[in-house]
């Protein structure tokens, strides 16, 4: 990019500019008055030679008819008369445009009449335009530095501002008045600019703020199962022959438990890891309510104190099966914890928009309205206690959420029907292209009563 001084560059384009247009001027007046001067000299002749005709009767002397014909230096006159005697004006110079014209007389005297090249006022009017344009350049280069100068001070305003944004300063704006002239668009650009360099540099700082207290929270997390592993070890280490069987078969329970707990864990972070960096998912066709009615019959074996209901038609979606199942596996297990043993747990199936939705609700306590979108993010637990007992990490729904989104579609916590109570997870999915199923209309919730 050329980096030269713009208000050189205005300046010198400026006058080149004018300079053009003077010179094209200059010429276009000086052919425009030629063309008229020319015109005027040739009717002045034409008038000078009907005279001479008329004064040829009136037998005057040459000096005479001299002071009849001449008209002060606008048109020379030449008498020639019949002797080779000549009469003219001193240093006549004789114009090439018009021609000149003769008129003989009867007697042998010659009149001839010519414009004179000295006296016109062509030669006086190019010299004025002349030293007019040349003033008008010098005049106009001088003025053009001060009023570049004024017209350029937005531009310095945004060098100002932005070197002010880059020694620390970054809410500062231009704010133009108008957007719709080149300098209101371009400082315009510029504040959008600002706004989308500050923005993503504060969503660089909560990025990396999650980050780092994700890292912090999945190492406390990862401590306790360890600590408790260690702490087994070492009393198992510690014991002798002598120890209860019944309390080394706690231990080694223990051990067996917490060593699960942390292999959980750490599956769950490799899970988040792949799902960041992009799942490689195996594509095809997945039929949801097979999915639902395989995840209750698996629900009836693990609490078969449950009811467990599955309602809809048939909708097809182009997934991989594997973690639609784990999706919808950790929903209904998450539904059965909080709807206790003799809860109620519904899976429904249905179509719309182009979707195929699958709704899990319970009859449990639910998720209040502010947290259901915050439990989708890492490490959260709205009952700590419950969620430690069961062995949950927290990173279960931001897994299942994260699947979801993998596969064009998305799991939300939804708002519960007037008097229903529980929670409501809906899960959306484009449907199969090759294989459409009917648009149903179907209920966010059923339970049975």
């Amino acid at each position: 990019m050329r980096t030269g001084s713009l208000r050189l560059r205005v300046t010198l384009l400026v006058t080149i500019a004018l300079a053009v247009v003077l010179i094209g001027l200059v010429v276009v007046v000086d052919a425009l008055f030629n063309r008229q001067t020319v015109q005027d000299e040739t009717n002045l002749i034409r008038d000078r030679v009907q005279l001479a005709n008329q004064l040829e009767n009136k037998r005057l002397v040459p000096e005479q008819l001299y002071a009849r014909l001449s008209l002060g230096g606008l048109i020379l006159v030449r008498i020639t008369e019949p002797s080779g005697l000549v009469l003219e004006p001193k240093g006549a110079q004789p114009a090439a445009t018009p021609a000149p014209r003769t008129v003989t007389y009867r007697n042998g005297t010659r009149i001839t009449f010519f414009a004179d090249a000295e006296t016109r006022p062509q030669a006086t009017l190019n010299r004025l335009l002349i030293t007019v344009g040349v003033s008008a350049l010098v005049i106009t280069a001088a003025a053009l530095i001060f009023i570049v100068r004024f017209a350029l001070r937005p531009l310095d305003q945004m060098t100002t501002l932005a070197r002010s944004i880059a020694a620390g300063d970054r809410g500062r704006r231009l704010a133009p008045e108008r957007t719709d002239t080149e300098l209101g668009r371009t400082a315009a650009a510029f504040d959008d600019m600002l706004d989308g360099l500050e923005g993503a540099e504060q969503q660089a700082r909560r990025a990396e703020a999650h980050t780092r207290r994700f890292v912090a929270d999945a190492a406390h997390e990862l401590r306790t199962p360890i600590a408790g592993l260690q702490a087994v070890a070492e009393s198992v280490l510690q014991q002798n022959a002598d120890t209860d069987p019944e309390e080394r078969d706690r231990m080694l329970l223990l051990l067996v438990r917490e060593s699960r707990r942390a292999g959980r864990l750490v599956d769950d972070l490799l899970a988040l890891a792949r799902i960041d960096a992009g799942l490689d998912l195996q594509h095809e066709p997945v039929d949801l309510r097979q999915l639902a009615d395989a995840e209750a019959d698996r629900t009836r074996v693990l609490a078969p104190e449950m009811t467990i209901t599955v309602d809809g038609p048939s909708a097809v979606v182009y997934g991989d099966p594997q973690r639609l199942a784990q999706v919808l596996a950790n929903l209904v297990n998450n539904a059965r914890q909080a709807a206790g043993g003799e809860g109620h747990v519904s899976l429904t199936v249905g179509v719309a928009a182009g979707l195929g939705h699958l709704v899990v609700a319970d009859n449990g306590p639910g998720v209040p309205e502010p947290d259901r979108e915050r439990i989708f993010d890492r490490l959260v637990r709205l009952d700590e206690a419950r969620a430690r007992a069961s062995g949950g990490s927290g990173l279960g729904l931001p897994i299942a959420r994260g699947i979801c989104r993998a596969h064009g579609g998305d799991l939300r916590c939804e708002t519960p029907p007037p008097g229903v109570p529980g929670a409501v997870f809906r899960i959306t999915l484009p449907l199969a292209t090759s294989l459409e199923a009917p648009t149903v209309t179907f209920p966010a919730v059923v339970l049975p009563s």
